[in-house]
């Protein structure tokens, strides 16, 4: 019984004629055998009393449609039977290969533009840092490096501050010893200046602007060195238009060795030369050296006076004093009403003493020219040159009244709208 039950349940059974005179044959093959779709002869099977085909059933209706079952599959004449397995229907899908091919075609023409490209503007690909990360040029002498001016380094007018235009000149200095591979552990020191605890300080600093760059604007500096005397360096810069090509800002200063222990300046020594001399350029100063002398400058003498100055922790260089750069937002604070109604034009600073912190400074403005005794010795003639000094007023390791930097400025007016108000970005194309 329970084999009956296994093969009813893997084999669909046929139900019996509905007379009931029928009778069935208790030999094999009492009934003719029926042949499946593969052309195999099957024969039917008498088992106490129910007929079972092996391999095929008689066709049945099932509402009213015929169906059929082979080889345990249920089928009905109505439905149309599977595509024969042939070799074309056995391959990969074609869509994912020609998809690939499309591809690798795309961009191999992409590469081919670029290429074409580059023979047709070789000045404009030469010209991309899209990373800002700089590279040297002009074999090998030369380091360019592209700056974004961003909204941070932008001021009430709009324009780039000249802090921000000291600290992209700064930084490109610094790439350019790092590009060499002259950079050690120091900040801008190479490996032999490391050895003898060396480091360079800036002694001069000219600069001139021509326009200053404003939000959104990219600006490309151009660096390279210069010997100067015996135990002196010099470095120039141009600061560009990147899409223009129109120099801004011209910059040049001189630089000397100071032992990090003595905190004595000191002269170059022969290994030293020897590993930054060949990256010197034989040409003049892009500025042409201010060697005016600067007179003495006191709290008498002095139109405007801020003191109480105290450098922070943020101001100071890993070589544990005051950044330059640092010393102009000083010297400016110095003289409010200049800054308000005029912009720099041209700067030239003197490096006296380092600053450390702890050390509490004054600076010290005086208007040389164009000046108005009534205004605070600013007038309405179209320049004014200012003399500047910053000094230790007290604590840390300075002398009180010593000199820190000397510097002497000129000033251009900023251009006024009909309606009174400034319109700095007319101001900036003088």
């Amino acid at each position: 019984m329970v084999a009956m039950s296994a093969t009813a349940s893997l084999f669909p059974v046929s139900s019996p004629k509905p007379h009931s005179g029928a009778k069935t044959s208790d030999k094999l093959g009492g009934e003719p055998g029926s042949v499946d779709v593969r052309g195999i002869k099957t024969k039917s099977v008498n088992s106490g009393g129910m007929k079972v085909k092996a391999n095929a059933q008689a066709p049945t209706e099932v509402n009213g449609s015929r169906s059929r079952i082979m080889n345990g599959f249920k089928t009905d004449d109505y439905s149309t039977s599977p595509a024969p397995r042939t070799f074309i229907n056995q391959l990969p899908d074609w869509s994912m290969l020609l998809a690939a091919i499309t591809t690798i075609f795309l961009a191999a023409e992409k590469q081919w533009m670029m290429l074409e490209w580059k023979t047709k503007r070789p000045d404009m690909i030469a010209d991309m840092d899209p990373f800002g990360l700089g590279r040297i040029v002009q074999d090998g002498l030369v380091f360019r490096q592209n700056f974004s001016i961003r909204s941070y380094e932008i001021g009430a007018d709009r324009t780039a501050s000249i802090e921000t235009l000291m600290n992209h000149l700064q930084e490109t200095a610094l790439n350019h010893v790092k590009s060499a591979g002259l950079l050690g552990d120091g900040f801008g020191s190479t490996p032999e200046m490391c050895k003898k605890n060396l480091f360079w300080v800036v002694t001069k600093m000219q600069v001139i602007v021509d326009r200053y760059p404003t939000w959104g604007d990219v600006v490309q500096v151009d660096t390279w060195v210069a010997p100067n005397g015996k135990n002196g360096m010099r470095r120039d810069w141009l600061l560009r238009d990147y899409k223009t090509g129109e120099i801004l800002t011209r910059a040049s200063s001189n630089w000397v060795m100071m032992n990090k222990e003595t905190r004595r300046l000191s002269k170059i020594p022969d290994e030293v030369r020897g590993e930054i001399e060949h990256y010197f350029v034989d040409a003049p100063p892009v500025v042409e050296d201010d060697s005016r002398k600067l007179s003495k400058l006191d709290e008498s003498t002095a139109d405007y006076v801020r003191d109480g100055l105290i450098p922070r922790w943020s101001d100071l260089d890993v070589n544990q004093h005051v950044n330059n750069v640092k010393y102009i937002g000083w010297i400016l604070e110095s003289a409010p009403q200049v800054v308000e109604k005029y912009e720099l034009a041209r700067i030239t600073l003197e490096y006296r003493r380092e600053c450390r912190k702890d050390s509490v400074l004054k600076s010290l403005t005086s208007v040389l020219g164009g000046g108005d005794d009534d205004n605070g010795g600013i007038g309405d003639s179209g320049r004014v040159d200012c003399q500047h000094v910053l000094l230790f007023a007290g604590g840390g390791d300075g002398t009180p009244g010593g000199e820190i930097v000397k510097g002497r400025t000129q000033w251009r007016p900023k251009y006024e709208k009909q309606d009174g108000s400034v319109d700095h970005f007319s101001a900036g194309n003088v």
